[in-house]
């Protein structure tokens, strides 16, 4: 029991590791949110179909409630996905993704609407202190300038992300999460086609970055994150993926040569402090 715990929490933080990929990635590619997201979401539909081809899954849908219930949460994705790399545009690496990660806080506030359970006082506590640590990691803002766009943005992002979250663990509940992710991904390449047409690519050193960005980010780390929905509540999943900042900042650093401040150490180990305590308080469960 203990092996197939650390063997949940290990896919789990592959997967965030992965999805950190999504900052760097998304501020360095030069075409539109919805240009970028639009052909993440065409290269992805191929991988993950092919990998549910050579698993033989079967991509059929039960019920129309199924249905119903995958397009919405595809909506919900691609709008967390749009204000998501817009708030990267508008700001940088390090305010794109941490002002992201106030869905923790949203998600421990509606998680126990959705599932008639019990709010717990100790998950709103980590998640406080996870936005504690996003107010020590984000520097002084002011509202009239981009920087404030870009979190507003963000939040605005997290509030997509944690609906879309509640609903995906609803689908994984009898879904592979290759399967979730395929049919996701589908609803958001609709969506966003008719933004596609007569959009003129005149920079093609951006082909390399959005194929890794429907690869890595999406096609393994999403859906090792989906799947790890099955085995923690979403409130649980949200709070240990909260090293996403950390990784992303790090590789921001090392590929975009944004350096962080001193306080932004600081709230990212109040961020770590939270992800460990709440990964021991999910093995005792």
């Amino acid at each position: 029991m203990k092996n197939q715990h650390l063997k949940n929490i290990l896919e789990l933080n592959i997967g965030v590791i992965f999805i950190s990929t999504s900052g760097v990635l998304g501020r360095s590619i030069l075409f539109p949110p919805e240009i970028t997201i639009w052909w993440r979401c065409v290269f992805a539909v191929v991988f993950i179909g092919l990998f549910c081809w050579y698993k033989k899954y079967d991509l059929k849908i039960k019920s129309k409630k199924d249905t119903f219930s995958l397009v919405l949460s595809g909506f919900l994705l691609g709008a967390h996905w749009v204000t998501y790399f817009y708030a990267l545009h508008l700001s940088n690496v390090a305010i794109g993704m941490l002002s992201l990660f106030t869905y923790p806080v949203i998600t421990a506030l509606l998680e126990p609407l959705f599932f008639n359970i019990k709010f717990s006082k100790n998950q709103l506590i980590l998640s406080g202190l996870v936005v504690v640590g996003i107010y020590f990691l984000t520097p002084e803002m002011n509202f009239e300038n981009n920087d404030t766009k870009g979190v507003l943005m963000g939040i605005i992002s997290a509030i997509f992300y944690s609906l879309r979250n509640i609903l995906t663990k609803r689908n994984v509940s009898h879904y592979n999460a290759s399967k979730v992710m395929f049919y996701q991904l589908i609803v958001v390449l609709l969506l966003l086609w008719p933004v596609t047409i007569g959009f003129e690519y005149t920079d093609t050193s951006n082909w390399f970055k959005i194929i890794s960005l429907a690869l890595i980010t999406t096609a393994i780390g999403h859906t090792l994150f989906v799947n790890s929905f099955k085995n923690f509540s979403i409130t649980a999943v949200s709070i240990m993926s909260s090293m996403s900042p950390i990784y992303g900042i790090i590789f921001g650093m090392l590929f975009l040569a944004e350096i962080p401040s001193i306080s932004t150490f600081f709230g990212g180990v109040l961020i770590l402090t939270t992800v460990v305590i709440e990964s021991f308080q999910s093995a005792r469960k």
